[in-house]
């Protein structure tokens, strides 16, 4: 049920690949609240994703964008701000990959110069989104920016690997960024810490269905569908939520403050 919480606003959202992606799922949901938007993903990700089909849905203009790239970055919001017809309200920031995962390194035995490409797709990204919409002054007072996260932030998932100290560092760069942004412009900063979810990135990785599973068996209220996190960040792009910012918010059925599950113990009924 569509209740416009975002009409009037306008907005840039990255990451969107195809329909089992989060930011994609979002697109849709700000849509359907009346928000405008503009789509950005990378070049490369322009001849294999389906980011055209969902930029007709949805009526909004696509700009491909390199995110580590500070002039594509500034390209981008420059033509989203002509396209929208004004400064933005709100950014999904839905980047994230590891080399080392993609090439089968394990953790113990990292290339670093793809651990160090991993933290600036992954994570340096997030601050250059934010620095290049800081110098633009590109953003509305009371905008909203997002960046997806992970509970591995904090907690060991060996298979997770460098994408573990990438989220970390995304969520720090939230925090330190949302200050000044705050301050300055009471612009919002912050990261939501979704469960695992089955996008064509995420079910990637080594042993993701049985980690979905046990995720899904742990978590009180199940894993949070990509659905629900959509909307989620329409709550948080709204106004609804002008004061909320600098926070790491878990989105996730219950997970992160789970210590043991019964779910998961054997006990002989007598």
């Amino acid at each position: 049920m569509a209740n416009n919480l975002l009409a009037g606003k306008r907005g840039v959202i990255f990451g969107a690949l195809d329909e089992q992606s989060i930011a994609w799922k979002v697109a849709e949901r700000c849509a359907e609240e009346g928000a405008r938007l503009t789509l950005s993903n990378a070049p490369v990700a322009m001849r294999f994703g389906k980011i055209q089909e969902l930029g007709d849905k949805v009526n909004a203009e696509i700009i491909p964008a390199d995110a580590t790239s500070l002039e594509d970055l500034e390209n981008l919001f420059s033509k989203s701000m002509d396209a929208l017809g004004g400064k933005i309200d709100f950014v999904l920031h839905s980047i994230g990959m590891s080399l080392n995962v993609r090439k089968g390194r394990e953790y113990t035995d990292l290339n670093y110069d793809f651990m160090l490409k991993t933290f600036d797709i992954s994570a340096i990204s997030f601050h250059k989104v934010m620095q290049t919409l800081w110098k633009m002054d590109a953003m509305n007072e009371w905008g909203s920016i997002l960046a997806l996260t992970y509970i591995a932030a904090q907690r060991t998932f060996p298979n997770y690997s460098e994408m573990a100290e990438s989220k970390a560092l995304l969520e720090s760069f939230a925090r330190s960024f949302g200050y000044h942004f705050g301050a300055a412009k009471k612009v919002r900063v912050n990261t939501i810490s979704q469960s695992p979810t089955m996008t064509t990135a995420g079910s990637g990785l080594k042993g993701f269905q049985e980690f979905f599973d046990y995720a899904d068996k742990m978590s009180p209220l199940g894993n949070a569908p990509a659905e629900s996190c959509a909307d989620y960040c329409v709550t948080m792009f709204s106004d609804l939520t002008k004061m909320i910012t600098m926070q790491n918010l878990f989105h996730d059925g219950g997970f992160s403050n789970m210590g043991m599950s019964p779910a998961f113990l054997s006990i002989d009924e007598e």
